[in-house]
């Protein structure tokens, strides 16, 4: 599962040699904003070297590609050197994603097919995001705030936010994939208070993960997004219970004071499928 995702820019060796280190699920390493235009290139062509690098550690790799003119060139790089996905800034169709996807077939040979995770930044996506949710490769949505704040002439404020994260939050959990982020912006990571309130409201709404671009955010978010130990017992407990109910006939039931019917018995459920897919349980 993934709980954290660490940004690192691509053209900073000094960062991307630390970035498997850091205990992050994901390093998303950026060929887009964090990099100046002159650096560009090269931060693409150092993919071959850093992907495989830090993915040796255990975590997975995705880049963040340019879009624009650079979208196919940084695409089929980050796919020919081993990344898990791509994470496709400025998404706005899904027939945007359909033709990435065909330019990126013959370029994947011996391995599977590269995922994509579209970031929702104007409004034009925003009111597409449910057909991108749907479109090719797509495992996971997030927004980006700043771009989203910007293209709505507003500041970035938990208040402005708060409303388009949640259509994109919605649309990834109608389509079935992982949604990505907190209702506020993640610039500002030096009140880790606000970050750690925020993590938590984020996971009470349903989010999977979120981004960080400071190393000092990824234990908050692996801490806050994993299930608590009490929250795995209480699991447990409901499962058994209902098992032994459903024996006597019973579909609802009463569980130390509380009743428990088939939405509860499969929030349980779901919560211990993601223990058993990797969760830490301490």
């Amino acid at each position: 599962m993934i709980a954290s995702l660490l940004y690192v820019p691509g053209n900073a060796p000094r960062f991307l040699e630390k970035a498997g280190t850091r205990k992050a699920d994901v390093v998303i390493i950026d060929l887009e904003d964090a990099v100046p235009e002159g650096a560009k290139t090269g931060a693409r062509e150092g993919l071959a070297k850093w992907v495989p690098e830090i993915k040796r550690s255990g975590c997975q790799v995705f880049v963040r590609v340019n879009q624009s003119d650079r979208i196919i060139d940084d695409s089929i790089a980050a796919a020919l050197a081993g990344a898990d996905a791509l994470y496709i800034p400025k998404v706005n169709s899904a027939d945007s994603l359909v033709r990435l996807a065909e330019s990126l077939v013959p370029h994947e040979k011996g391995r599977r097919p590269i995922a994509f995770v579209p970031l929702i930044e104007d409004m034009k996506g925003l009111f597409e995001v449910r057909a991108i949710a749907h479109g090719p490769r797509v495992t996971g949505l997030t927004s980006g705030g700043e771009d989203l704040a910007t293209a709505m002439n507003a500041k970035p404020t938990p208040e402005v936010l708060r409303y388009p994260k949640l259509m994109i939050h919605y649309a990834a959990k109608e389509a079935g994939i992982l949604s990505f982020g907190m209702l506020r912006t993640t610039v500002d990571f030096a009140d880790k208070d606000a970050l750690r309130a925020a993590a938590i409201e984020a996971r009470d709404f349903g989010f999977d993960g979120a981004t960080c671009i400071h190393p000092s955010v990824v234990p908050i978010l692996n801490e806050c997004f994993a299930p608590t130990p009490e929250e795995i017992a209480w699991a447990r407990k409901v499962v058994a219970a209902n098992e032994t109910e459903a024996a006597a006939g019973r579909g609802a039931f009463m569980l130390d004071g509380k009743f428990v019917d088939a939405p509860i018995v499969m929030r349980a459920a779901n919560l211990l499928a993601r223990v058993e897919k990797g969760w830490a349980t301490s």
